[in-house]
């Protein structure tokens, strides 16, 4: 499940194309937990082109390890053309987490939103 509540922008009386969000998004299979983050996006004159970063905090469990990370997100859409980058933030994982490393893709079918994150943790202790 993903939320996206729009949110005031510090300056939205300079550009109407920009926009902010809040997202809130829950996540089931290896990973189950939610994530907080925002959003800043840019839409352009041609309606399938646009951009966006964010970031998110991620808290749950991966398989079985509590914990939390966090996820920068870079995503352009160049006239239908999607590229997206997903990673973990190096040292962001807590918990049984800490150590964390990876990447994380996205794919959106039908409007649902089907993540993959490849990722290693050092062995526990």
């Amino acid at each position: 499940m993903v939320q996206l509540t729009p949110q005031a922008l510090a300056h939205a009386e300079a550009d109407a194309s920009l926009g902010r969000l809040a997202i809130t998004k829950q996540f089931q299979g290896d990973l189950v937990g939610t994530s907080h983050g925002e959003m800043l996006s840019a839409r352009t004159s041609v309606e399938i082109s646009a951009g966006y970063v964010a970031i998110e905090r991620v808290t749950g469990a991966l398989h079985g390890r509590q914990g939390s990370f966090v996820l920068p997100h870079s995503g352009t859409v160049d006239r239908g053309t999607q590229q997206l980058a997903i990673s973990v933030v190096p040292d962001s994982g807590t918990g049984d987490l800490a150590g964390l490393v990876g990447t994380m893709t996205l794919d959106i079918a039908d409007g649902v939103h089907a993540y993959d994150l490849a990722y290693t943790l050092p062995d526990a202790a």
